[in-house]
């Protein structure tokens, strides 16, 4: 399967653009476990062309990641078409537009999911978009604003006419709460729509091997985009990967390979960001990476409080010695 000229293979696994999630030092482990394609955090249109440190720092990404993505968003098209251009000075594989962010201070301003109320707009500024660039162009968005405005098979098809490459699809409104299940209906008819060329991806709540093969086999999507369900979890790549190849379960990685891959992550985080913000950023991965562990709190506590890497590293490994004695 392609996106352009971006050869993908069969039945691809995405990494969803997540802020403050998916930086350099978390998709560098994703793509250990078989990511095929991959997404910067969201960019502001606004904050690349006037040059905001943290959103041009967003833009990095190192060569073993790809093929790459740089997803953008805004709600103003001249600034999103320059923003594109800025982009794509960082030669990714591919730029992706944000139509499906559901936070306030986005859809307040009309963008990510905020331009669900406007099709027209979100049309002309992906067309606009698909124009100025030479790379490859996707889309990520939603069912719909709300419940009278459920309009994603509609919306596909204009946004395939633009031009645009792929697509990918949150099974949820802008206004459904990440309480209420994913609804993959509507997902499936855009897949089933004989109008639609492109390779449409499915994403919500895709938790496991089994879900992943089940929504595939059920509605017919090229592919999936797995979001919430890699944070301390970058090995659901390879178990859904062996799961649709062998139809087989694979076991959960123990103890010793959690702290590889975390020291890994941790080692690129203070590369990239420096001692003290790659620890900070850190802190939200550890309740992931040992969720379920009992008696994890104590060591968290610690790992939360300190801002030392060797200090780190050295309760890490305490992690390791105290659950491997916990396992025997």
């Amino acid at each position: 399967m392609k996106i352009g000229n971006i050869e993908l293979g069969d039945t691809p696994l995405l990494l969803a653009p997540m802020e403050d999630v998916t930086d350099p030092p978390f998709r560098y482990v994703c793509k250990m476990f078989g990511a095929d394609l991959m997404y910067t955090e969201f960019i502001s249109s606004e904050g690349l062309i006037r040059d905001a440190a943290k959103s041009v720092k967003k833009l990095d990404f190192d060569e073993i990641e790809r093929p790459v993505g740089i997803q953008i968003f805004g709600h103003n098209i001249d600034s999103m078409v320059e923003a594109a251009h800025y982009a794509e000075e960082a030669q990714p594989d591919l730029i992706d537009i944000n139509f499906g962010c559901s936070v306030k201070k986005v859809v307040s301003k009309g963008a990510g999911a905020g331009i669900l109320n406007d099709i027209p707009k979100m049309v002309k500024m992906t067309e606009a978009i698909v124009k100025a660039v030479k790379l490859p162009v996707t889309v990520k968005t939603r069912l719909g604003y709300d419940d009278q405005h459920r309009e994603i098979v509609d919306i596909a098809e204009q946004l395939q006419d633009t031009g645009i490459k792929a697509l990918s699809i949150h099974g949820r409104l802008r206004t459904t709460k990440y309480s209420q299940p994913a609804d993959w209906t509507l997902i499936g008819e855009v897949t089933n729509n004989p109008r639609m060329h492109i390779p449409i991806f499915g994403n919500g709540d895709i938790t496991s091997a089994e879900t992943a093969r089940h929504l595939i086999d059920t509605y017919g999507v090229d592919g999936l985009m797995i979001g919430r369900a890699v944070y301390g979890n970058p090995w659901i790549f390879k178990e859904v990967k062996h799961y649709l190849t062998t139809g087989q379960l694979l076991k959960k990685p123990d103890i010793h390979e959690r702290v590889k891959i975390v020291k890994i992550q941790l080692q690129r985080s203070v590369d990239w960001k420096g001692e003290r913000t790659g620890i900070l950023e850190m802190r939200k991965h550890w309740g992931n990476y040992f969720k379920g562990y009992p008696n994890f709190k104590p060591f968290k506590l610690r790992l939360m409080s300190t801002e030392s890497h060797q200090e780190v590293l050295s309760i890490v490994d305490e992690i390791e010695q105290y659950f491997s004695e916990e396992g025997k």
